[in-house]
């Protein structure tokens, strides 16, 4: 049980839906600045709606960040036979940028629906959870709120929980939505 002298001595003050801490002269409300990982899934589409009630509660702010992979192609049998991917690979690009892009309008729409604002961020060519670190680093965030599995089925076993991977390589608190 934490009392009032322990308050006092470490400078934290709890209120309603949200916790202040002061530091000095400076104050700052826990979650004000929280990075929210969407991928146009049912799934991160309920933690977008979770981090804008929190961000709401906390006076915080909401940035919605999607990933895109690197593109590969496999060629089998390129060993012996020359092959220009250079325009397959910018197609792909051009295809997942505007992926991207809608992607961050529909979490838009969704935070003006809710009376909210967001800002979005496309972080591109990186593994989805090493780009979730990268926006919530660039941000400075204090929360990071992800869906619980953007991937389903075999794709998920071989490609690992991207929500574990966070969890496994932030100080910064997750809020894994399910």
């Amino acid at each position: 049980m934490i009392n009032q002298s322990d308050l006092d001595q470490s400078a934290v003050r709890c209120i309603v839906l949200g916790c202040k801490y002061n530091q000095g002269a400076k104050e700052f409300a826990m979650y004000s600045n929280i990075v929210c990982a969407v991928d146009g899934s049912e799934l991160s589409t309920k933690a977008l709606r979770h981090a804008l009630g929190l961000a709401a509660k906390t006076g915080g702010k909401v940035t919605a960040v999607t990933v895109t992979e690197p593109s590969i192609v496999l060629a089998p049998g390129a060993e012996i036979m020359m092959v220009d991917t250079s325009s397959i690979i910018a197609d792909l690009e051009k295809a997942k940028a505007e992926s991207a892009k809608g992607i961050l309008a529909d979490a838009e729409a969704a935070a003006k629906t809710a009376g909210a604002s967001v800002t979005g961020i496309h972080i591109a060519n990186s593994p989805a959870a090493e780009g979730i670190l990268q926006a919530a680093k660039e941000i400075k965030a204090d929360l990071v709120v992800m869906g619980s599995h953007g991937r389903r089925g075999l794709g998920r076993l071989l490609l690992g929980s991207q929500a574990a991977e966070v969890l496994a390589h932030t100080d910064l608190p997750v809020l894994i939505v399910k």
